[in-house]
């Protein structure tokens, strides 16, 4: 199940790398550059030019590797796309119970967004593997505390939105399990050299947390 190779691949490096934006034409580049990094997660938002292209070809090469998706997954038809272009894992800013049936059928991990408890618990019940804190800018640290105070204890949170080196330590501290990276890891048109030098940063800081 991948639901297991998520959570395994969070273990690893609790860092999900979203690509939004991405050219096919880089995809290959973009990923080898975080692969060799050390990312074991590998997110192409659906609002991303060719979207489809990029999972394909990122899961061709490194589909054995790592856990390679989509994000903004927003319908069952979508889903639906990303299993046939080889994605392995379906990531959303919002719950949309369509999404998770398409998943758990197939198998593979659903990392639905929630904010609310309410949202987070009917996510659990649904088989999400993780859930996404969207967006994190509007909850502060102290709002992932009180979540975690009474959701299960191996539920994953996994704040995104606004996460950067200078905060990922606060919201560790306060039970986050991981990361979603988006803007302040890639931005559209960015070099696979630049990409590797700002993924080496995540990689070193997340480390230090983990040690602290």
């Amino acid at each position: 199940m991948k639901t297991t190779e998520l959570h395994e691949s969070l273990n690893t490096l609790p860092l999900i790398a979203i690509l939004r934006g991405l050219q096919p034409t880089e995809a290959l580049a973009v990923a080898t550059a975080l692969v060799d990094s050390g990312f074991r997660i590998i997110e192409v938002p659906l609002n991303s030019p060719q979207p489809l292209k990029s999972i394909a070809t990122i899961a061709s090469r490194f589909g054995n590797e790592v856990l390679v998706g989509a994000g903004t997954v927003l319908n069952e038809d979508q889903a639906h796309q990303v299993l046939d272009s080889g994605g392995q894992l379906l990531i959303a800013p919002n719950l949309n119970l369509d999404v998770g049936r398409v998943a758990t059928r197939a198998g593979i991990a659903w990392c639905p967004g929630v904010f609310t408890a309410s949202e987070a618990f009917t996510a659990l019940d649904a088989g999400a593997a993780a859930l996404k804190i969207f967006p994190a800018e509007a909850m502060p640290p102290v709002g992932i505390k009180a979540l975690r105070a009474v959701l299960p204890e191996a539920a994953r949170l996994l704040p995104v939105g606004g996460i950067n080196l200078t905060n990922m330590q606060s919201y560790w501290d306060a039970g986050a399990n991981g990361f979603g990276l988006g803007g302040s890891l890639y931005k559209p048109g960015q070099s696979a050299a630049s990409v590797a030098e700002t993924a080496q940063k995540f990689v070193t800081a997340i480390d230090s947390i983990r040690r602290s």
